[in-house]
């Protein structure tokens, strides 16, 4: 195996021998199968003014390719920026053209690498004055106030193109304009010892392979070169749809599975709880209705009680009437009422007020204001001598025993005439 693997290389050392020294296209590798999609990741913070943001890019190794993360680099010159590296099919294979400082962005495949590198150009800051200024829209400089040069500008992020490489099968189909050609050409520096020192660490580290990683390494991006731990680093939030291996996508697809099922059951919870939650709800207003409508049903018991008081007065026409009486009493009843009891206290004839003792059960009205006088006439048991106290005068010589204020209770009898 590492005879073939020491083969490869040395076919590898003579195309970079046969490529001429003016070329500005640095091929450092080449391959017939393609590189994964890109990782993607959050940007870590920048840790200090003046540093250039680098993304991250898969590069390839004796196992294949692995993840070299991003980071912020301090760069070799003020004023110089960064045209990332990129994969690009040509004479039949996948070759690494590696990136490279200058005064100018230039071409890099239309490669998506994120945070102002969209494809053309760089929309992430621009040096002024010897002092870069940083687009906070896609770099992430913190909220601590240690960066005075900075502004926002929105950028268009394509989130869904995350392919590597340029040309061939599946890759993108940018070509170079006349000016990015130009600033090919033009003086530029080649990368850092601290980028270069972020390629070898990445490379001896095992989990960086995509073999094992499966484009969504622990390591994705770092604060600063060579630290691959910390609070500097982030790591990979996934990786977007590719050409993998089919044992790759199986895998894929079964922590797909894994994470659909586990949604599934977190929503059946939360159905659950919400359900639980709005049956309590339900139940707490029909116990509230319930208490507000209790108090309105007491006055509708009350009423049955106070139907009588409305229905007594009704039977106020029961009350003794001279349309009533001849019912309930013989006709002679009525006939004490026509004579004036008071007549015989006007009157020297003293028999009246005699005659007008006697019959005292018939001066017993009182009852009458209660409205039960009207049986009351019925129980006179003589009426007759009413109507014979006329020929009785003899016996009443005695007019000491005159009572002139006895004719009062007939006066005060509750019956109007």
């Amino acid at each position: 195996m590492r005879s073939l693997r020491s083969v490869r290389y040395l076919f590898l050392l003579l195309v970079l021998l046969a490529v001429p020294s003016a070329s500005h296209a640095q091929f450092s590798a080449s391959i017939t199968i393609a590189p994964p999609a890109l990782v993607v990741y959050a940007q870590p913070e920048c840790p200090q003014e003046g540093f250039l943001w680098t993304p991250g890019y898969w590069a390839y190794g004796e196992d294949g390719y692995f993840w070299v993360p991003g980071t912020w680099v301090e760069p070799p010159t003020v004023g110089f920026l960064w045209t990332p590296g990129y994969w690009g099919w040509g004479n039949g294979a996948y070759m690494w053209n590696d990136g490279y400082w200058g005064s100018e962005v230039g071409f890099y495949g239309g490669v998506n690498y994120g945070f102002g590198y969209g494809g053309v150009g760089y929309q992430g800051g621009y040096w002024r004055n010897n002092q870069f200024s940083y687009n906070t829209y896609v770099n992430n400089v913190g909220h601590g106030g240690n960066f005075h040069n900075t502004y926002n500008k929105t950028v268009v992020i394509n989130k869904t193109n995350y392919v590597s490489y340029n040309g061939g099968s599946g890759g993108l189909k940018s070509r170079p304009t006349s000016a990015q050609q130009s600033f090919a050409r033009a003086q530029h520096a080649a990368p850092t010892s601290a980028q270069s020192n972020q390629q070898h660490t990445a490379s001896q580290n095992h989990e960086m392979l995509a073999s094992v990683n499966h484009g969504r390494p622990a390591v994705a991006a770092t604060a600063k070169p060579g630290e691959f731990s910390g609070n500097g680093v982030v790591a990979a939030r996934g990786a977007a749809k590719e050409t993998r291996p089919a044992e790759n996508k199986a895998t894929e697809n079964k922590a797909a599975e894994n994470k659909a099922s586990e949604n599934k059951a977190a929503e059946t919870r939360a159905s659950e709880n919400k359900a639980s939650e709005n049956k309590a709800a339900a139940n707490r207003a029909s116990e509230k209705k319930a208490a507000e409508n209790k108090p309105a049903a007491k006055p509708e018991a009350s009423r049955p009680e106070a139907k009588p008081v409305h229905t007594k007065p009704s039977a106020a026409p029961a009350r003794p009437t001279p349309a009533s009486r001849p019912e309930n009493t013989p006709k002679p009843a009525p006939a004490p009422k026509h004579e004036a009891t008071p007549k015989p206290a006007t009157e020297p004839r003293p028999a009246p007020p005699q005659h007008e003792a006697t019959p005292r059960p018939a001066a017993e009205p009182r009852p009458a204001p209660q409205h039960q006088a009207a049986p009351k006439p019925a129980a006179e048991p003589r009426p007759a001598p009413q109507h014979q106290a006329a020929p009785k005068p003899a016996p009443a010589p005695r007019p000491q025993q005159a009572r002139p204020s006895e004719p009062k209770p007939n006066s005060t009898k509750p019956e109007p005439h």
